[in-house]
């Protein structure tokens, strides 16, 4: 059975990226990752690793042309919120950092909080608030 999992995800300048998600409170590994190649920064509590890549060194892990990202979505990233509040503050962090919101917070099913938004690349990421209490069963 796999031990870890990580995402190589491809960007078209790294320094601009790790600026990008610096911003937005990411932390990075600087013992990993190439500069002007690549970076490898860490998500969350258990530092889940989402490696960025630059386009041409991505092509070479895939073999495959990448996808227009404004007319395409293969994957969307989803990272939890503790609060309603946090999805608010991390989505004014998004636009000062200079992403797009294709979402604007919303809450749906009485009980998910969330926003959606666009990286420097076009990735779409989602932030979202699960109360749980509104549930009447466990998520997961």
């Amino acid at each position: 059975m796999p031990k870890k999992m990580w995402i190589n995800l491809p960007v078209k300048n790294v320094e601009q990226s790790v600026a990008f998600y610096t911003k937005l409170g990411f932390n990075f590994n600087t013992k990993h990752g190439k500069e002007g190649q690549s970076a490898c920064m860490l998500v969350g509590e258990n530092s889940f690793v989402v490696m960025l890549f630059e386009e041409n060194i991505f092509n070479t892990f895939t073999g495959n042309k990448l996808p227009d990202n404004e007319k395409l979505s293969e994957v969307l990233f989803s990272i939890d919120a503790e609060s309603k509040n946090e999805v608010n503050e991390f989505s004014q962090k998004v636009e000062q950092a200079g992403g797009k919101i294709y979402r604007k917070a919303t809450e749906n099913e009485g009980w998910i909080y969330g926003f959606g938004f666009c990286d420097l690349d076009g990735h779409r990421w989602n932030m979202i608030y699960m109360d749980e209490k509104k549930l009447n069963k466990p998520i997961i």
